[in-house]
This record gives C-alpha cells, structure tokens and sequence, in this order.
C-alpha cells in the first residue's frame, strides 16, 4: 500500500479547492487531482467526525491490497493523517450519473450496456468466487459503479461496508444491515441475513435499470394504474409478452431484442424472493456469453417485493404485504434504524 502525504495530495487538488469537487455524500467528499507526473486522481476524504468513515477507511484499505481485478476500482494509495483514500480517476464518473441524465443516457448504446452488465458480473464473480477472500460487497448500486475513459468499462467501488467471509461460511447475519434501500435483498434488509445472493439481488436490480434507463427507488405510473416499483412494472410486461416496452427510449430501437429479453429475464432471475433461487455470478457470466450453450436459462418467477394483494405476510422473511414490498422495492421505507429513507445505518453518517 502507498502511504501519500498530505502536503502532495494537497497540491494535487489546489488543497481540495471546490472547484476540484466532484460529489459528495455521507462518507465525506471527492475531490479531483492531478499528481506532479501526470497521472489524474480522486481523492475521498471521509468525514472527520464520523467514527463509521473510520472502519470504512480501515475495511477499504484491508480489502485493497488483497483484491485485484479489472473490474474493481483501483485504490493508489492512502493518507492516514486526514483519512484520505486515493484512487485512479475515471473521466466518466459514476454509472447512474449518465444513465440517469435524459441528456447523457444516449452516451450508452446497447453494446456499452450489456459490457458494463458484463463486466460488473464479472467484477463479483471474482468477489465471490475467484478472489483469496470471498467478499459481499453489501452496498451494490450505480453510484458505486464507475465508468473508465476508453469503453466505459465498470469498476465495482467503495468497500467500506464490504464484509469478506472466511473458509467455508456462506451466511451470515448482522444487527445492523447497511446499503441502500431499493437495492438490498429482503432477507438482508428485515432478518440482516448476508450472502453472496445478497449481491445478486442488488445486480439483478441494476440489470433491470440498466436495460430501462429507469431508477428503482422512483415509483412508475403506466397507463393511469397505480404507482408501481420498477421490479413491478417490468414483471408485468414480461408476464405479458411485451418485453421490448421496458426498454430505455434514448436507445431508439437501436439493440438486439434476443439480447435485451436475456438479460430482464437475468435481472428476474436474480431478484427473486428466495435467496436459492437466485443464480450465482459465474451462472450469471455464462448467461451472459452469447457464445455458450452450456447453461439453459430458467424461467423467472414473480419478484421479490412485488405483491397484488394487501397484508400478505411473509413468514420467511417477517415483512407485511404491499406496504413493505413497495416502500421496500423503492427505496422509500422508513425504519427505526435509519437515518434517512433511503440508507440503513446504525445511526452513524457514511
């Protein structure tokens, strides 16, 4: 690991002037660089008062220097005084940044979006999989999704709440789940119940937004019915054979439709409601590879988070019908352990 001083990395960022600014959240700011040889940086300054931002840096660091893999972001080095982490800077930002912005979205054509599906499966196969640690990453989404300057290759980002699992254990359960609502699986959110399924969850939701160009945590309205979440709307358009209506418009027709209707039915797949049912990330690369006959895709049942009838109740999972499973599947619920309607913490600002 590469220790930077304090005194380069300000140098680097007109001591971390806000015009060198490139976002800011909860974990603190990012801001832009450029080091005395060229080579253009991004720095993350964790917030100062946060004792979260602490474990974060140190869980980050750890899992650095033993994760290596195109489709991960590269950490360059770290200061310790300000609690600063250093990473290659990527010209394209984050992933929801352009395909979530009408004016930027036509910047992904088909080809780039099944590449960066692609390379993000990839990205977790060798988290769960093909890595020295097996690693859930627990805080999947677009934002943590970074977009390189040649083909826009992804880069899989932030490992602060990452959890690396050891020997055989493939579950485990936590107290305080964090991520983001929208995003974290129902076993994950309700029971704190961790698994490399939980990722695919939070995958199969970014496939679904990614082939729509539509957030998850909006509620869609279609044809005057009542508002929807995405896991719905796109449901019931696969349900009814019509498929091609879920597709992002800035896209313009322009994509194979064999192509856009395997990967829904991926993102189906891998939101299901049962952790088991799910399909792991190397099944998920072989779906994937147009050029393989090895694997017979499994039909979609109805998502997790998608219910018709008020008060259902989940005795698996603890939650309550559709109050739950919408707010749920949007990212609007609010919980006793949250500091907001969006992120689960424990009381601590990321």
């Amino acid at each position: 690991m590469n220790y930077i001083s304090l005194q380069v990395l300000g140098a680097a960022t007109s001591n971390f002037s806000v015009n060198n600014k490139l976002g800011e959240g909860g974990y603190g700011e990012v801001f832009k660089g450029e080091l005395q040889d060229g080579n253009e940086i991004a720095v993350k300054r964790l917030s100062a008062n946060s004792t979260q931002g602490f474990n974060e840096l140190k869980n980050e660091i750890v899992l650095a220097n033993k994760l290596k893999h195109k489709n991960l972001v590269q950490l360059l080095g770290v200061c310790l005084q300000e609690k600063l982490l250093v990473y290659k800077y990527m010209p394209n930002g984050s992933l929801d940044t352009i395909l979530f912005d009408p004016e930027k979205a036509n910047q992904l054509d088909w080809t780039k979006r099944k590449g960066i599906i692609s390379g993000i499966a990839r990205g977790l196969l060798y988290l769960h999989e093909d890595s020295r640690l097996k690693v859930i990453h627990r805080d999947l989404k677009p934002s943590n999704v970074l977009l390189d300057d040649v083909d826009m290759n992804p880069k899989i980002s932030d490992f602060g709440l990452s959890r690396a699992f050891g020997g055989d254990q493939s579950i485990d359960i936590t107290k305080r789940p964090v991520g983001t609502l929208g995003y974290m699986s129902p076993e994950y959110a309700y029971c704190g119940q961790v698994s490399t399924k939980s990722d695919m969850y939070s995958f199969g939701v970014i496939v679904l937004e990614i082939v729509t160009g539509r957030r998850n945590n909006r509620s869609l309205e279609d044809n005057n019915t009542a508002a929807r979440s995405l896991l719905s709307y796109v449901w019931d358009k696969w349900s009814a054979g019509t498929t091609h209506e879920v597709v992002d418009p800035s896209l313009r027709g322009r994509y194979l439709e064999g192509e856009v209707v395997s990967c829904v039915r991926i993102g189906l797949l891998c939101v299901q409601e049962d952790p088991s049912a799910r399909p792991d990330a190397a099944e998920v690369v072989l779906m994937l590879d147009s050029h393989s006959t090895s694997i017979t895709m499994r039909t979609p049942s109805r998502p997790a988070f998608c219910f018709t009838e008020p008060g259902v109740v989940n005795p698996a999972l603890g939650y309550h019908g559709t109050r739950d499973a919408n707010a749920m599947a949007t990212g609007h619920l609010p919980t006793p352990g949250s500091d907001n309607e969006v992120t689960i913490s424990d009381l601590q600002p990321r």
